[in-house]
């Protein structure tokens, strides 16, 4: 066989590293390419994995290749594997790996990719049993099934195939860091507040406190920063008092942008933002309420910013006298016409949105650098006149220190500055559009937290350095020789405006809102960058918004609002979305309450700064394997500041604005946690889950057990548990909330088979018990024989202190029908319980426990009714198709007709069904599997406590009542004792259940247990075991021996007659539950033990069915005779 290995694999520069082939095994392939024969050897790096014979096996890298190799392995890149055609005559596909034939594939990033990612698709590679088992049967699979794997065909979900046919037909727009994170992080974190407040804070706090601020501000948004740069992509950054103001802003934004980074370099980072960040770190419940918040703010966000565009706009309408109606209305016209123009740009794709945002930019940008070439421009006496004096050193001094005025103070100007930081989300809310998030987000947001740091403080230090705080305008205020002056900056530089002490002025940097127009080169500029400020933080609300939405809404963690999840054109453009947040902008607009909704809004983007934080510390805290960011430059404690900083931001901005985001968040937390969305995002609350369960667990371990913290744990033998609901019931009434619960089920039959129904039926099995509400484990085994697999749960199931301790199992109704080995298993089960000391447990129902064959009818009636309600859908399209096709429609009303019949039959095989379904239902069965769900109403438990066992017998009923099923019926208790004892006998055991303070509503002493039963009852048991005796006694001694030998489980007339007391005792004890117990809810019985090897398993299964015959429901039960009561405190 050619193994097709060629040298030319390794010379050809488009081929792979690991060069994958599918083997044809025929002879046809021997031919050989000669193309590269010749050329210049190749300089090798070779790895062999065999002898230096086999050099076919050699992996190299070619020439020119090592550092796409590199690439490779750093960005996990995909590479394509060369397919050749498979062999048409075995059907059989072997991939070559390394030179061999095999199926075992090497790593590639296809494999470990999500269903619905839409970067590539996903394959499947071999599972472990494809290659476990024997090639020729588990290999051959259907014609082409390694070309679906290699093409990701066969695992792909709908969404990726129709995302990648987009993809193909028209190319999706995707950002770098720059376009995409860097330029909408800066145009947002430079607001209006940059021209209009910044002078008027730095004055307040001065340049001390100001740059004090400035820096702290920073720290906490690194922080956050690089937070969310291991987590996912969020940030915000805000302003405080002076450069000190604008410290502290930064460092909180710079918190958060550490945080960011974290999160988003912790793996492949998809569209929604901030939510998205949040929700797969610390799940739905805090990702759905901050998602709709945050959402909610970032709509309303769109309005605050079109209204100060538009304040701004009408300032200079006003200006000019030329106000079209009034202020307030031309603030609503204007805005709703920047809103509609916004609105336009957005629909019209991120491309659009993109190019106007640089535009804005480059605009920003002018503004910034007119202002810095002002100040080194010579000043004139109209501008000295109102506080500019360029650069002196007298004025940087006198504003270094804070002069807080009208009630303000530190954290009054740190909340009015604040606001201007929370763009660092900016970047991260459309990373969903982002050609690679997790490079993108973490670089652009630092980068725009440092660079807008810069500016702040550049201009905060240069505006304080040239204006002085207090002027009057006035050009005649100057100093005049012996005239007295007040000593400020101002008199030494020829100007008095001493008189602004008493009266109000109207320049300075406490006064002049337009600080910045009057120092800069040319004023106009610094009012193309307020609009540019305010319409590029707009537009990046309203691009935000939507798509965060969107994300929310496919995540369907509000059923409700799946309807905005749909997504239109090339770059799955959120329209709904859109118009959903231009409505909330136009309400809002027209409103015009916007500063009542600030500080909420303030309040709303903080909240989600803190969550990043916090999400970036409990990542680090649940120390989960999964937590890899690559970003290095985080610490979980500093995460944990950030988080608690946002949160104390909350409350300085304003306190009962806190409160309502509180309100608000804490609601949405508790609808979203009742509502338990189905989706599992591994995240970090899950990991911390398994660490606080697994600490617990090892913590048990080293408590000692005692008689007063026992608790039934129980391991019940189920089967599947939706078979035996019955079962799993009265287990689970004792067990729930109180102790361990384990549904078992046995495979036997060939192993192959057994293990492979088993792996596939175990999560289908422990979801049924999470949604049916059973606080239950689910454990399955396979054995070769059940008595086998009984016994290896018995020994190994349970953890630590949480072992089973009860063993439960339901009455084996067809005993007399079953082989002699099924008997023998069954005996045998309870006798390994009691070998492991295991307390036991038998329940019978009259009706019996297997419902297997009502589920098997409903599942077929409703396959049944599905088939029918597709034929009725069916049906109406084709009378839908012939309205809209015309006269065409006529020629086809036969074949209607016929379809029509088709329908009658089947409906006639429907009810047929369905009248086959009522007549052979078994409505007892039904009722009998459901009824320990029901509540029990007034009636009696009533305790057969024939025996001492430790205590379970009477232990497990007196759970039962303090259940609210269970808790109208009262404890009857029956004991053994004599005649002529029967008041004393009723004294000691009310003293003793007193004594285990435990309530009980009669006590009755039975003494006539070991009389003889009547003969009816004897005739009936001994009928019974007939078919099951040998009858040794009436046959010669040889026939005897060859009958034993032969059928050693038949009950022998020795042993018939050693324990005819014993058996004189189950019939006996059943005429008297007939006599005393036959209307009780519930009655539970001492278990009679038999000895091992000595009681045959027929005789033992006898005595328990004439024990249990014809009576309500019945527990037997057994202790291990271990004290499970005690009267000590």
């Amino acid at each position: 066989m050619s193994m097709n290995n060629s040298s030319n694999v390794f010379l050809d520069p488009n081929a792979n590293r690991f060069q994958v082939n599918i083997i044809n095994e025929s002879h046809d392939n021997n031919e050989t390419s000669q193309e590269d024969v010749g050329s210049d050897p190749p300089h090798y790096e070779e790895t062999s994995f065999t002898d230096e014979a086999h050099n076919r096996l050699r992996i190299s890298y070619r020439p020119g290749k090592r550092e796409l190799y590199d690439n490779f392995l750093q960005n996990g890149e995909k590479t394509e594997a060369s397919l050749h055609p498979y062999d048409t005559h075995t059907k059989m596909y072997y991939l070559q790996t390394f030179g061999h034939n095999t199926v075992d594939p090497v790593p590639k990033i296809d494999y470990y990719r999500n269903t619905g990612s839409v970067s590539g698709n996903k394959l499947s590679r071999p599972s472990l049993l494809e290659i476990h088992e024997q090639l020729a049967k588990n290999i051959a699979v259907s014609t082409g099934s390694v070309e679906r794997v290699a093409n990701g065909e066969s695992t792909a979900g709908d969404e990726t195939a129709v995302s990648k046919e987009e993809e193909n037909k028209t190319g999706f727009v995707k950002f770098g860091w720059v376009k995409g994170v860097l330029v909408r992080c800066m145009l947002n974190i430079w607001g209006v507040m940059l021209f209009i407040r910044l002078s008027w804070i730095v004055g307040q706090a001065g340049i001390g406190l100001g740059v004090i601020i400035i820096l702290l501000a920073t720290t906490v948004t690194s922080i956050t920063g690089l937070s969310t740069s291991a987590i996912a992509t969020n940030g915000f950054v805000r302003g405080g008092l002076g450069i000190t103001v604008i410290g502290l802003s930064v460092v909180v934004t710079t918190l958060t942008g550490i945080s960011m980074s974290a999160i988003c370099t912790n793996g492949v980072v998809r569209g929604g933002g901030a939510y998205y960040l949040i929700s797969r770190s610390l799940g739905p419940e805090f990702g759905g309420s901050i998602g709709l918040i945050f959402a909610f703010a970032n709509a309303v966000a769109v309005a605050m910013y079109v209204v100060g565009f538009a304040e701004t706009v009408v300032e200079l309408l006003k200006e000019s006298d030329t106000l079209m109606v009034d202020e307030s209305n031309d603030i609503r016209i204007i805005g709703t016409i920047t809103v509609v123009c916004l609105l336009g740009i957005s629909v019209a794709g991120m491309e659009w949105e993109a190019k106007a945002q640089v535009i804005l930019l480059v605009v920003l940008l002018v503004a910034i650098a007119n202002f810095f070439i002002g100040t080194v421009i010579p000043t004139n006496n109209e501008k000295k006149a109102r506080g500019f004096f360029n650069y002196q050193a007298s004025i940087f001094a006198e504003n270094f220190g804070p002069d807080f005025r009208s009630g303000e103070g530190f954290f009054s100007v740190f909340a009015i500055f604040f606001p201007a930081a929370t763009g660092i989300l900016a970047g991260a809310n459309i990373s969903g559009d982002l050609k690679d998030p997790q490079d993108a987000i973490p670089k652009g947001t630092m980068l725009a937290i440092l660079i807008t740091t810069v500016a702040y403080i550049g201009v905060a230090i240069c505006a304080a350095s040239c204006v002085v705080r207090d002027a009057t305008g006035n050009i005649n205020d100057t100093v005049v020789p012996g005239m007295s002056c007040n000593g400020s900056s101002a008199c030494s530089l020829g100007y008095d405006f001493s008189r602004c002490a008493s009266q109000p002025c109207d320049y300075g940097l406490m006064n002049n809102f337009q600080v910045m127009s009057m120092v800069s080169g040319f004023g106009p500029l610094i009012t193309a960058g307020i609009f540019s400020a305010t319409l590029s933080s707009a537009l990046a609300s309203l691009v935000s918004a939507p798509k965060v939405f969107q994300a929310l809404c496919k995540d369907n963690v509000y059923k409700g609002l799946h309807f905005f999840a749909k997504g239109y054109g090339k770059n799955n453009e959120p329209i709904r979305g859109y118009v959903l947040t231009f409505v909330i902008a136009m309400a809002f607009i027209l409103i015009a309450e916007l500063n009542t909704i600030a500080p909420i809004i303030s309040n709303f983007f903080l909240a989600s700064y803190a969550l990043i934080n916090f999400s970036c510390f409990h990542a680090s805290y649940a120390k989960s394997p999964g937590w890899r960011p690559a970003f290095r430059y985080y610490n979980m404690w500093v995460s944990l500041f950030g988080a608690l900083l946002c949160c104390g931001v909350m409350f300085v901005i304003n306190w009962w604005a806190a409160l309502i985001t509180y309100a608000i968040e804490l609601f949405l937390y508790i609808y979203v946690t009742y509502k338990k969305p189905e989706v599992n995002w591994g995240s970090s609350t899950q990991a911390l889950y398994y660490i606080n369960a697994l600490d617990s667990a090892l913590a048990l371990t080293t408590v000692e057990d005692h008689v007063k913290n026992f608790r039934p744990q129980c391991i019940a033998l189920t089967g599947a548990p939706m078979i035996r609901p019955a079962l799993l019931d009265i287990t689970h009434t004792f067990t729930k909330n109180n102790g361990l619960c384990i549904c078992c089920e046995v495979y036997t039959g060939p192993r192959k088979l057994c293990v492979k129904e088993m792996n596939s039926g175990m999560a289908k099995k422990q979801a049924w018990l999470t949604k049916n509400k059973r606080k239950a484990f689910y454990a399955a085994v396979a054995a070769d024989s059940f008595r086998d697999g009984v016994r290896s749960l018995l020994q190994a199931s349970g953890l630590g202190r949480m072992k089973p301790n009860t063993l439960v199992i339901g009455f084996k109704k067809d005993w007399r029908n079953a082989t002699a080995m099924q008997v023998e298993n069954y005996v045998g089960i309870i006798h390994d319980a009691f070998d492991f000391e295991l307390g036991m447990i038998i329940v019978r129902i009259s009706q019996g426990f297997d419902i297997s064959q009502v589920l098997q009818v409903q599942e077929e009636f409703e396959k049944l009714e599905q088939e029918r309600l597709a034929l009725e859908v069916t049906i109406k399209e084709n009378d839908f198709g012939e309205e809209k096709s015309g006269i065409c429609g006529f020629f086809r009303k036969a074949s209607t007709f016929n379809f029509s019949k088709h329908e009658t039959k089947k409906e006639s095989t429907i009810n047929t069904i369905q009248s086959m379904h009522v007549g052979e239902f078994n409505q007892k069965l039904l009722e009998a599997s459901t009824q320990f769900k029901k509540k029990q109403g007034k009636g009696t438990i009533d305790i057969w406590w024939l025996f001492d066992d430790g205590g379970l017998t009477i232990l497990i009923p007196y759970i039962l009542t303090i259940r609210k099923k269970w808790k109208n019926c009262k404890l009857r208790i029956f004991t053994g004792g004599k005649v002529n004892r029967i008041e004393e006998e009723k004294l000691v055991m009310a003293s003793l259940l007193s004594k285990f303070r435990i309530k009980f509503a009669d006590i009755n002493i039975i003494c006539d247990i070991n009389i003889k039963p009547n003969k009816e009852s004897w005739k009936f048991f001994e009928e019974m075991i007939e078919p099951y005796r040998l009858h040794e006694s009436c046959k010669d001694i040889t026939t005897a021996e060859k009958l034993k030998r032969e059928t050693p489980w038949k009950i022998t007339d020795a042993e018939l007659e050693a324990f005819k007391e014993k058996s004189y005792r189950q019939v006996r004890l059943n005429e008297l539950l007939q006599e005393h117990s036959r209307a009780a809810n519930l009655i539970v019985l001492s278990l009679p033990v038999a000895r091992k090897g000595v009681v045959s398993d027929y005789l033992y299964m006898a005595w328990l069915e004439i024990l249990s015959k014809n009576l309500p429901p019945i527990l037997m039960v057994r202790g291990n005779h271990k004290n499970v009561l005690t009267f000590y405190s």
